[in-house]
Parts: structure tokens; C-alpha cells; sequence
């Protein structure tokens, strides 16, 4: 019942910021700018809520790239990724877990705890890199499945790099116009989705091959 509730709201929460407008770009965008040198500092903490609050985070980098460059504003972005990622997997780890385990059963989650325990990082990391895939539903699943923090924090630094650097670059060519930066936002936003793709394709094996190894594990013996 607790993890049906947090779904209901966490959808909740996306229908009433994608359909209703009440979080407006450019409103935050003027807010941010009126608190002066503060402003790479402010925009962390706000433009990582609203992450998590489902607002896309392309838009919110692209608020970034516009108000400090394609610099200053990479570092704040990518900044806001990871604080949006802890926030976010802390609210799914305390409404889901439990509902996970008893939804998966305690041998699939043992099973996913190990996983998680092996490929953990790497898996956050390579989730953001797929393009077209949103982080705040992964940030959130990854949380209920027990990711730890740390986890999260180093995969989001490794895994979101690129495409902050991508969002926040195209924010900043609307302000200083720059088509060597356009180029480049380019060059490292097909990288980044061979690589996303790459990742997909090779954890999709994985996923048919590993459990047909762990298959015989009741009577396997303990490792020395």
C-alpha cells in the first residue's frame, strides 16, 4: 500500500508540473539571476528539487548554460544532477523498499541485491547515458531497490557528465550565439547515445545469461 501511494504521488506530482505550467523556466530563470554572485550556489539546490519533482532536466541545464556559460554552468549542472539523485533515491529508498520486496519476493531481491551490490555504480552511470531516458523515475526506482547513496552520487557524476555538458552548452549558445560550441555539444551527444545504446544492448544479454548461471545456487557450494 505505502509504495502504491508513493507511485500515485509521484505521478501525481508529474501530471500537475507537465499539464498545469506551475513551474515556469523563466521564472526561475529571473529568480536565480536576482540573487547576484550567489547564483551558481542557489541554482544547485533549487534546479536539483525541481529534478526531482520531475521538471526535465534538459530544460533546467539549459536554464544553467544560459545564466553562467558553458563552463561554470556545466559544473552547476552537474552539480544539480547529483544532489537531485540522492534527494530523490533517499524519498524511494523510505516509501518503496518494502513495497519492493514484497512485490519481487525475497529471492529476486537477493538476487537484485547482489546486482546492485556488483554493478550498482556502474548501472546508475550507464542509465544516463540512454538517450531520451529521464532520471527522475530511475533516481526513484534505483532508491527503492537499494542503491546506495554513495552509488548514486558517483554514478550521476560519471554517467551525467556528458550530457550536462550537452544541455548546458545548448542553453548557453542561445545567449552568446557560438557555433563551435553547437558543434561540440553535438559531437558528444552522439557519443554519449552509441554509448547509452552500447550499454543497453550489452545489459540485455546480461539479463538472459546471468540468471542461467544463478540458477543452480541452492545446491552450490559456498565460495572460499
Amino acid at each position: 500500500m505505502r509504495l502504491a501511494l508513493f507511485v500515485a504521488g509521484l505521478f501525481a506530482v508529474w501530471l500537475v508540473v507537465h499539464t498545469t505550467g506551475i513551474i515556469d523556466p523563466d521564472a526561475v530563470r529571473n529568480w536565480i539571476e536576482s540573487t547576484g554572485p550567489l547564483a551558481p550556489i542557489v541554482y544547485v539546490p533549487v534546479s536539483g528539487v525541481l529534478g526531482a519533482m520531475f521538471v526535465p532536466g534538459p530544460v533546467l541545464a539549459g536554464v544553467s548554460g544560459y545564466l553562467f556559460g558553458p563552463v561554470v554552468g556545466t559544473i552547476v549542472t552537474l552539480a544539480s544532477a547529483i544532489f537531485s539523485a540522492i534527494l530523490a533515491s533517499i524519498g524511494g529508498r523510505l516509501a518503496g523498499r518494502e513495497g519492493a520486496v514484497r512485490v519481487l519476493g525475497d529471492r529476486r531481491t537477493a538476487w537484485l541485491d547482489h546486482q546492485i551490490e556488483q554493478r550498482g555504480l556502474w548501472a546508475v552511470a550507464g542509465q544516463r547515458l540512454i538517450p531520451g531516458m529521464p532520471d527522475a523515475p530511475a533516481n526513484y526506482s534505483f532508491g527503492a531497490l537499494g542503491v546506495p547513496v554513495w552509488q548514486m552520487a558517483a554514478g550521476t557524476a560519471i554517467g551525467s557528465a556528458p550530457r550536462a555538458f550537452v544541455y548546458t552548452a545548448l542553453g548557453a549558445v542561445i545567449h552568446n550565439p557560438s557555433p563551435w560550441l553547437g558543434v561540440a555539444a553535438a559531437v558528444v551527444w552522439i557519443a554519449m547515445a552509441i554509448l547509452g545504446l552500447e550499454g543497453v544492448r550489452r545489459a540485455w544479454k546480461r539479463r538472459h545469461e546471468v540468471p542461467a548461471a544463478s540458477t543452480p545456487s541452492d545446491s552450490a557450494e559456498p565460495r572460499s
